[in-house]
């Protein structure tokens, strides 16, 4: 289902529409006039706003499950990616025209980004473990970040920075932009108790965090003297805390307990060494019969009779 809400100036549900396939990601355009909405099969849909009850047109379709939809700043163009490790760029208007693809994960493409202050540049991550820069019109890759081998400095406050959630490791990374380089530089890491679940940034600088743990299921965070610092004081924090708590099955059936990447890693057959483990036991058999005196006599008797 595509349950779209008017948000200002109180919440309103507008409409409940039926979506042809499991979504797994949707945006809304600039103008607010579409939602793009991507799905398990691999298509992307587009349903209007301005006429709530209209169901959805497809706009273009992937041979692979589609993980994330992005649209460029001005709405040009959308961009998808998928399972396969790739990432297609497209025109808005004739999503048929692929205007590039960005090549060079190794593994699925969880997360892409257009960032809105330097809008010709994406952000992506993987489950290979790293996080690429790409200029994506031209599909070039300007930047690879290996987030295993990667030291923190010291951020300083007026610096623009973005965040990044390992699912399956406890913390979350803030990294800095650096526009001249075109390079992505760790700054911090947020240790969690548990299994990070979402995070996302206030419009006045604060950082939420949704974490799996029932008791203080919700953390908030405020840059101070260039160090993000937890804070307890936020107004709303215990209330929405609470409420989590009172509804904590539902959260934990949502997100489940394992990992909802790891189904997404592709089970790799090597055949050949299967074959040649194989073929070197059938010359290993051959070798110890030719040893056996018994095999040897039983050859001499078949001479004999011939």
């Amino acid at each position: 289902r595509l349950i779209l809400f008017r948000t200002k100036p109180s919440w309103e549900c507008l409409s409940v529409r039926s979506v042809i396939r499991r979504c797994t990601s949707l945006i809304i355009t600039a103008a607010e006039d579409k939602i793009l909405v991507a799905d398990k099969s691999g298509d992307v849909y587009s349903y209007s706003t301005t006429e709530p009850e209209n169901a959805g047109t497809i706009e273009l379709g992937h041979l692979s499950l589609l993980l994330d939809v992005a649209l460029s700043p001005d709405d040009q163009y959308i961009l998808t990616a998928d399972r396969d490790e790739k990432i297609r760029v497209s025109l808005t208007r004739a999503p048929h025209n692929i205007v590039s693809f960005c090549l060079g994960h190794r593994e699925f493409v969880s997360k892409i980004f257009v960032i809105p202050n330097y809008p010709e540049l994406l952000l992506s991550a993987s489950g290979d473990c790293t996080l690429r820069l790409w200029e994506y019109k031209s599909g070039k890759e300007v930047h690879c970040c290996h987030l295993n081998s990667l030291s923190t400095s010291e951020a300083s406050p007026n610096e623009k920075v973005m965040r990044f959630s390992v699912n399956i490791l406890p913390t979350v990374s803030i990294f800095q932009l650096d526009p001249e380089t075109q390079k992505l530089i760790r700054k911090q890491n947020i240790p969690l108790i548990c299994k990070g679940w979402a995070i996302a940034f206030e419009k006045t600088g604060g950082l939420w965090i949704l974490q799996e743990d029932m008791q203080t299921p919700l953390l908030f965070y405020q840059l101070v003297k260039g160090q993000w610092q937890s804070s307890t004081e936020e107004r709303g924090l215990i209330k929405m805390s609470k409420c989590i708590r009172d509804n904590w099955t539902a959260f934990e059936g949502s997100v489940g307990k394992e990992s909802c990447y790891q189904n997404l890693y592709k089970a790799s057959f090597d055949n050949m060494a299967v074959y040649l483990q194989k073929k070197e036991e059938r010359l290993q058999q051959r070798k110890s019969k030719r040893k056996d005196p018994q095999h040897e006599s039983n050859g001499q008797t078949k001479k004999l009779k011939t």
